[in-house]
């Protein structure tokens, strides 16, 4: 293993460069509207609950995150209809 140059920078030192914007992700709002239709068509269509517990829970926690790369008033609406099938599938 060879000891690092101390008096030369590191090659590798403008990988970290905190100068630099940082990368910013952002989701295909199609794409996220498409799959949280279909997540609700599903629901919809179901006489009962389409998922095991631990899927159900799944899609209680990502269906509300994926809805924020939505604008707001579509993802509120989303949402609602969303907790509303639930909850007449829980109910069933």
């Amino acid at each position: 293993m060879r000891q690092p140059d101390l008096f030369n920078p590191d090659p590798q030192g403008a990988l970290f460069d905190e100068q630099r914007a940082p990368v910013v992700y952002r989701a295909d709002a199609e794409k996220v509207r498409r799959q949280l239709l279909e997540v609700l068509a599903l629901v919809e269509k179901a006489t009962s609950l389409p998922w095991s517990r631990e899927k159900l829970r799944y899609h209680q926690t990502v269906f509300p995150q994926m809805s924020r790369w939505l604008p707001e008033e579509e993802a509120a609406q989303l949402r609602f209809a969303f907790d509303a099938e639930l909850k007449r599938l829980l109910a069933a």
